[in-house]
């Protein structure tokens, strides 16, 4: 059974930091492209950053210079680093690996107060 866990969400003040990580099991996620998304209610999932299985990362503008993707794959994980968080920052942090199959994760709620 595959399964992907999102971890990492919490509440964090202005400025702050979190690191979520995806854990797969089931698939190598080494073969995968990851992409982290966000949601907040009412609201379609939007990619916040992607990294594919030859490490080359991207970023959406409103995260860049913040956020960092990165992978271990001795772990399975793909983590997201996040810096200087701000209120906007705020939803459901979910992640996705596409290769052959599309697997999302349950999703880990970050919330930044003001």
């Amino acid at each position: 059974q595959v399964r992907l866990v999102e971890t990492g969400g919490g509440l964090v003040q202005f400025g702050g930091s979190l690191t979520l990580s995806c854990v797969a099991s089931g698939i190598p996620l080494s073969s995968y492209i990851v992409t982290w998304y966000r949601q907040v209610p009412g609201s379609q999932r939007r990619i916040v950053a992607s990294i594919t299985d030859g490490g080359r990362t991207s970023y959406k503008d409103f995260v860049q210079g913040r956020f960092t993707i990165s992978r271990d794959n001795t772990k399975n994980t793909v983590y997201l680093q996040m810096n200087n968080l701000k209120p906007e920052d705020t939803a459901v942090y979910y992640c996705n690996a596409v290769w052959d199959t599309n697997y999302w994760g349950q999703g880990t709620q970050v919330t930044v107060s003001s």
